[in-house]
């Protein structure tokens, strides 16, 4: 009996960084953010709501060149974060959501800087996004731990989170300063063990009859998840 435990042994083949992929839907698109396509679209989805911005490192924008730079800069090829714009069925821009910190070594990546317009949100499209993006990271990029961090003050995004299905880990005090201001951060994740469960899950919500013919949900993702 071996008196110092080990972890299990892991394939140590590394995952594959992030790429400019269009993830395909029903309800719309994921596509690598493209600023000259998506960037007019996106400043219409979010301009007027300086609320989207209050959890965010960046924003609000005071106008829409300066929104547009902002957008630049995270287009870049040497930026540590890699952004997807969320398209409806016409391939219009309605958010944003960006893989961050991506360690290909130990399989890890993140998704974050999620900025869902009003018109994105609570729609079918806002959790298909979530859904592709998922199965993008466990599935071609073989990510084996799936990483979901905010504030731990945004009660929405950690609704969010637990709703898509993500574990809540615990809570990392003064783990950052944002604009001026402390940031307790609470920390997600999803591992590759529990991606199967949660794509049957989002599979049976997104199907046409879990909708009526309204548009209207019969069951919540939360009855699916459970």
């Amino acid at each position: 009996m071996n008196e110092f435990p080990l972890g299990a042994e892991v394939v140590a083949t590394p995952a594959e960084r992030p790429g400019p992929v269009t993830l395909a839907g029903r309800h719309g698109a994921v596509a690598r953010l493209d600023v000259a396509r998506h960037g007019g679209d996106l400043w219409a989805a979010v301009c007027g709501h300086d609320e989207l911005w209050t959890y965010m490192p960046s924003g609000p924008f005071a106008d829409e060149a300066s929104f547009l730079q902002w957008l630049k800069l995270r287009a870049r090829d040497d930026s540590p974060y890699y952004f997807y714009s969320i398209l409806d069925q016409n391939g219009r821009a309605l958010g944003l959501a960006a893989m961050i910190d991506a360690r290909p070594a130990n399989r890890v990546v993140e998704i974050g800087h999620i900025v869902y317009g009003p018109a994105l949100q609570r729609t079918a499209l806002a959790t298909e996004a979530q859904y592709l993006l998922a199965r993008y990271v466990f599935e071609t990029l073989r990510y084996r731990r799936y990483e979901w961090k905010c504030n731990a003050l945004n009660a929405a995004s950690r609704r969010a989170a637990e709703r898509l299905g993500f574990v809540f880990e615990g809570i990392f005090r003064q783990h950052m300063i944002v604009k001026g201001r402390n940031r307790d951060t609470a920390w997600y994740s999803m591992l590759d063990s529990e991606w199967p469960p949660r794509k049957a899950a989002f599979e049976r919500w997104l199907a046409r009859e879990n909708f009526d013919s309204q548009g209207r949900q019969k069951l919540r993702l939360e009855q699916c998840m459970s």
